[in-house]
Formats: structure tokens, C-alpha cells, sequence
């Protein structure tokens, strides 16, 4: 089974507070913020609705991808996120109900 990679965009609300992180677990690692068991950023200022993510198949391209999402202005940042998520809705909870594990 290939292994998946994921770029993924946390807010602590609508227009808030962003964080860009990668994991190769997905539903873990959200879950791990929302339950505030990773210390850092995320835990101090709230940060764990799932506003936006992309998958890759290489962790390389994950990699690049992330430092390249971190150097963007917030106003590129939020206009990815609105195009696929204009309502800033926690994509969590849409990932969990279909998940098999």
C-alpha cells in the first residue's frame, strides 16, 4: 500500500490565527491538535479546525510544498483556503465519518 503525505492548514476560527504543519497521518495528527497533546503554537493559541489540506504521494513534494505555503502572504493563504472552503468549515469531522480505521 502506498504511503499518503499531507499539507495541511489549521485555523483557530474564520479569518484567525493559521498554522501549515505535514503529516503522513492525517486524522491523527488533527486529532492530536484538537485534543491539544501537541505542545507549541497550536496548543497556545487554540489552532485545530482543519481548514484546508492537500495530499501528495512523495514526501518530498509534501516538503516543498509546505515551506513553499509558509513563505506566502496571509492573503494568498486565505484566498486558497476560500476556494475550496469559502465557510472556513472543519474538515475534520468529513474526514473522520468516512474513515475506515
Amino acid at each position: 500500500m502506498d504511503k499518503n503525505y499531507y499539507v495541511y492548514i489549521l485555523a483557530s476560527k474564520w479569518n484567525g490565527t493559521l498554522y501549515i504543519g505535514i503529516t503522513s497521518d492525517l486524522i491523527k495528527r488533527i486529532w492530536q491538535h484538537k485534543e491539544k497533546l501537541v505542545d507549541g503554537f497550536t496548543k497556545k493559541y487554540n489552532v485545530n479546525r482543519l481548514v484546508c489540506f492537500e495530499q501528495f504521494s512523495d514526501p518530498e513534494n509534501a516538503i516543498k510544498r509546505e515551506k513553499r505555503l509558509k513563505k506566502y502572504e496571509r492573503q494568498w493563504k486565505i484566498k486558497l483556503i476560500e476556494k475550496d472552503n469559502p465557510q472556513w468549515k472543519d474538515l475534520y469531522n468529513t474526514l473522520v465519518s468516512g474513515y475506515p480505521g
